[in-house]
């Protein structure tokens, strides 16, 4: 498929899915960037709604990033473990958060290369903190990103920079944010990754495995 073909595909997926889906925006709660990287980092491999229930009082707890960075570290632990993998999780938040002390006064950084230099920051946490806390242009490849884009046909890779990459070149600048959380949302609802409910689908005749399984039953 060409790149126009594509880019006239996103603009019909946009529109159908942002009348399903009017208010889609990032689930997490937080109110500042230094709350919207420590709730991405903390919501790896755990849902968005545990990681709001623990962030509602370790928000109340720490307020600066010179807090996480003078906590001793079994304390984060506790903290954060029903959030699972909590260890890890633990020493990546006080690692960075000294550096954004040292470094940046405390701040994040509102660019996408100094942030993923900081301890245990992809760009997908990255993208995240842009798009929502910044306001900046970003695409977010999850892993609901990833898996519809291959599924739609917008992108034939597997790895998620290249799929950012590629959807970079297709979808408008300006709707960056708004097309990665229209997937997230389509994929957390409907387009589920083992079992896609293609029967409830408002986007099957635009997607290349939708198509597919329409034809079974032709």
């Amino acid at each position: 498929m060409t790149k126009d073909n594509l880019q006239n595909k996103v603009k019909i997926i946009i529109a159908i899915l942002e009348k399903e889906y009017p208010d889609t925006k990032t689930a997490l709660v937080f109110q500042n960037p230094l709350e919207l990287l420590i709730s991405t980092v903390l919501s790896a491999q755990c849902t968005d709604k545990r990681v709001n229930e623990v962030t509602k009082d370790l928000f109340q707890k720490y307020h600066s990033a010179k807090d996480y960075a003078q906590v001793n570290l079994s304390e984060l632990e506790f903290d954060i473990k029903p959030t699972g993998f909590f260890r890890n999780k633990a020493k990546s938040i006080k690692a960075f958060c000294n550096i954004l002390v040292d470094k940046y006064h405390g701040n994040v950084p509102s660019n996408l290369d100094d942030m993923v230099s900081l301890p245990g920051i992809g760009r997908k946490t990255a993208n995240v903190v842009l798009a929502e806390a910044y306001n900046i242009p970003a695409i977010i490849v999850d892993t609901h990103v990833l898996r519809l884009s291959n599924r739609i046909g917008l992108t034939d890779k597997k790895d998620a920079t290249k799929v950012e990459f590629d959807l970079m070149e297709i979808i408008p600048k300006e709707q960056w944010r708004l097309f990665s959380n229209l997937l997230i949302s389509h994929g957390r609802a409907i387009c589920t990754a083992r079992k896609p409910r293609h029967n409830e689908c408002k986007i099957i005749d635009f997607c290349e495995e939708g198509i597919r399984s329409k034809g079974q039953f032709l």
